[in-house]
C-alpha cells in the first residue's frame, strides 16, 4: 500500500494563534508505523489530549510500541495525521458488521500544539472525501463527541457532518458515564 495516501496544503493563519506551523504546511494522511513512536508519544502521553479519549495517556514508550504493533497495524483504516510528513495525530474509521455494516465510526486525536489551526477539520474532510469510495458498502459515517468536547464538535460541523442528537448517559469514559453528541455524514451528502 502506498505510504502517503493524501495531501492537502493549508494556506491559512489565524491572528494571535500562530505557531511553528508554516503557512504552506502540507497536511497528509498515511500509515502510522513503529518509526513514528516518538511523535506518537507526544500526543498519546498528554493528559490534555487524552482527556476525551477512550484510552488513558500512555506512560511508557513500550506501551506505545505495543499499541502500534497490536492495534494500529491490524486496524482496517487507521492513519497518522501529518504536517509536513510528521505525525501530529491520528484518525480512524472503524467498520461495523452484519446489519450495521452500512455504518462506520470516525475517531481522531491531535497533539495539543496543533489545536485550533484547522488541521483536524482538514483531516476529517480528507477522510470524508475518500472513505465512501474505498468502502462502497458504507452509507453512513458517524462520530461521537463528549458533550464537553466543544472543539471536536466544531471540527465535525466544519467538515460537513450533521449534528443529530445528544445521547444521554451513553458511554463510560474514565470511570464516569458521559453524554455524547452524535454526528453523521451520509454517502449522499454534499462534500466540502
Amino acid at each position: 500500500m502506498e505510504k502517503e495516501l493524501q495531501k492537502l496544503t493549508i494556506n491559512e493563519g489565524k491572528g494571535g494563534n500562530e505557531s511553528n506551523i508554516e503557512l504552506s504546511s502540507v497536511i497528509s494522511l498515511r500509515l502510522l508505523d513503529l518509526s513514528d513512536i516518538d511523535d506518537f508519544m507526544v500526543w498519546a502521553s498528554d493528559d490534555k489530549v487524552t482527556r476525551f479519549c477512550s484510552f488513558d495517556s500512555y506512560t511508557s514508550k513500550e506501551d506505545g510500541i505495543n499499541y502500534i504493533k497490536n492495534t494500529v497495524s491490524r486496524h482496517p483504516w487507521y492513519r497518522a495525521i501529518c504536517v509536513n510528513n510528521r505525525p501530529v495525530g491520528s484518525i480512524s474509521v472503524t467498520a461495523n458488521s452484519g446489519n450495521d455494516k452500512c455504518r462506520g465510526e470516525l475517531g481522531y486525536v491531535l497533539a495539543a500544539d496543533y489545536w485550533g489551526k484547522g488541521i483536524a477539520t482538514k483531516a476529517v474532510k480528507m477522510v470524508a472525501n475518500t472513505i465512501f469510495d474505498e468502502w462502497p458498502h458504507l452509507e453512513r459515517l458517524e462520530a461521537l463527541a463528549v458533550v464537553d468536547n466543544v472543539g471536536s464538535q466544531r471540527v465535525l460541523e466544519k467538515a460537513g457532518f450533521t449534528r443529530e442528537a445528544v445521547l444521554r448517559k451513553y458511554r463510560i469514559l474514565k470511570g464516569t458515564t458521559r453524554d455524547r453528541v452524535i454526528f453523521s455524514l451520509l454517502s449522499t451528502d454534499p462534500r466540502n
